[in-house]
C-alpha cells in the first residue's frame, strides 16, 4: 500500500514507519520536525518537512491510507497554554481529514491516548465503553478528534480506527525515545543510570497498592507498532472503531525501578515525595477488544522493554 504517516519523525511514528517499510509498503512521512528528528525517519521513506496543513498538497488519489501521529502531547504544557493543542491536534487534524476526503483516501488509523479517559472512578482495567472525561486540554483534544472521526465515517464513508494507548517504552532497531523535555518514567530513570542526572523523583509511596506506589500499564513500542499494522488491515469503510492498547496487567513504580536497576546494573537513586494531584492509584487497560477483533497480543515483557530502551540510551551516549 501507499501510505502517509503524519508525525513519522517522532518516537512512535518512526517505529511504525519502520514496521510499514519492512512489510513492503511505500511510505511518505509528513512531519514539521518541531518535536521529531530528521534521523528518526527511515531512509526508505520519503520525508516532507511540513505541518498537517500541507496534507492537501501531499495526498493524492494513489494513497491508500493515512496513519496519523502528528500531535502536541505534553499534558502540563497543554494546561499552561492550551491554544496550540487545539490548533494543531484538532485544527491540523481537520485539515488532514479534509485533504483525505478531497483525494478520496478512505482509511485512517489514529494515534490516540488513554488521557481521553481522565481519572477513572475505579481501579478496574479501562474498557473502550468506559466514560471518556479528560482532565486536561491534551486529552480533550484527542477525544475531540475521536468525535471528528466518528462524524466523518457517518457523513463521508471514512473508515477509521483510534488506538488509545497508555505508557509506551522501549526501542526498535535505531529508533527510540528522544523527548525534550522528557516526562516519562523509564527514560528518566535511564537518564539517572547513564549519569545524565543524579537522581529521579518518586511521587507517592502511600497508594493503596501492594508496595505503596502507583501502578501503570506499560507496552513495548514494537508491540504497539504491530497493533497499528493490524488496525490498518481491519479498517472498514463507514466505521469508526476504538481500541485500548496496553500490556494488560500493569507494573508499580517500584517494580519499574527494580527492573531498571537489574537491567542497567546501576543503583538509580530516587528522591521520594508526595503524590501529584490527580494521579490515580491504578491505571491499566483492558485489551480484550484488541485481542478479539484485531488478533493482537503484546509479547514483550518489562525486562525486554527496559533492556531495549537502555541499549538505545547507551548508543545515544556513545554517539555524543
Amino acid at each position: 500500500m501507499k501510505l502517509l504517516v503524519t508525525g513519522g519523525a517522532g518516537y512512535v511514528g518512526s517505529v511504525v514507519t519502520a514496521f510499514l517499510l519492512e512489510a513492503g509498503h511505500e511510505v511518505t512521512v509528513l512531519d514539521v520536525l518541531s518535536a521529531g528528528h530528521r534521523d528518526a525517519v527511515p531512509s526508505d521513506a520519503t520525508l516532507v518537512e511540513e505541518d498537517l496543513h500541507a496534507a492537501a498538497d501531499v495526498l493524492d488519489p494513489t494513497f491508500d491510507a493515512v496513519l496519523h501521529f502528528a500531535a502536541k502531547s505534553l499534558v502540563s504544557e497543554s494546561v499552561q497554554d492550551p491554544g496550540p493543542y487545539w490548533a494543531n491536534n484538532v485544527g491540523g487534524t481537520l485539515a488532514l481529514l479534509e485533504a483525505a476526503r478531497t483525494h478520496g483516501v478512505q482509511r485512517l488509523v489514529f494515534s490516540s491516548t488513554a488521557a481521553t479517559y481522565g481519572n477513572p472512578p475505579s481501579d478496574a482495567p479501562l474498557r473502550e465503553s468506559d466514560p471518556a472525561v479528560p482532565t486536561n486540554p491534551y486529552g480533550a483534544s484527542k477525544l475531540a478528534v475521536d468525535h471528528m472521526l466518528a462524524g466523518w465515517t457517518r457523513a463521508h464513508g471514512l473508515g477509521a480506527v483510534s488506538l488509545r494507548y497508555f505508557n509506551v517504552a522501549g526501542a526498535y532497531r535505531t529508533f527510540g525515545e528522544r523527548h525534550d523535555p522528557e516526562t516519562h518514567l523509564i527514560p528518566n530513570l535511564l537518564r539517572v543510570a547513564s549519569g545524565q542526572v543524579p537522581h529521579a523523583s518518586l511521587f507517592g509511596t502511600d497508594y493503596p497498592t501492594a508496595d505503596g506506589t502507583a501502578i501503570r500499564d506499560y507496552l513495548h513500542v514494537a508491540d504497539l507498532a504491530d497493533a497499528h499494522l493490524r488496525a490498518l488491515e481491519h479498517v472498514e469503510p463507514g466505521a469508526h472503531r476504538v481500541y485500548n492498547l496496553g500490556g494488560g496487567g500493569g507494573y508499580s513504580v517500584r517494580e519499574i525501578l527494580a527492573a531498571v536497576r537489574q537491567v542497567t546494573g546501576h543503583p538509580v537513586p530516587v528522591v521520594e515525595g508526595p503524590r501529584r494531584a490527580g494521579d490515580p492509584a491504578v491505571l491499566v487497560a483492558s485489551t480484550e477488544r484488541a485481542r478479539t477483533e484485531l488478533g493482537w497480543e503484546p509479547v514483550r515483557e518489562l525486562d525486554e522493554i527496559v533492556a531495549d530502551a537502555w541499549a538505545f540510551t547507551c548508543k545515544g551516549e556513545t554517539a555524543k
